[in-house]
């Protein structure tokens, strides 16, 4: 999570839509049984969640200022 931290905001937005393509295109290997690493849908959820957090944090910290 430390290295997510060290990207810019629009670089976390860039990165959330690139895993998010990427967990739609999982999604539809498991449903025609052609997923290889089913664990990777979880990790790909959790990484989404992570930079969301990221987003998060660093707007609330905007408008404490």
């Amino acid at each position: 999570m430390s290295e997510l931290k060290e990207f810019t905001e629009g670089e976390l937005q860039e990165k959330r839509k690139i895993f998010a393509n990427e967990l739609i295109t999982l999604r539809h290997q498991r449903i025609i049984r052609q997923i290889e690493n089913p664990k990777r849908i979880r990790e790909i959820k959790k990484t989404i969640a992570r930079i969301n957090t990221i987003l998060r944090e660093r707007e609330l910290n905007q408008n404490a200022k």
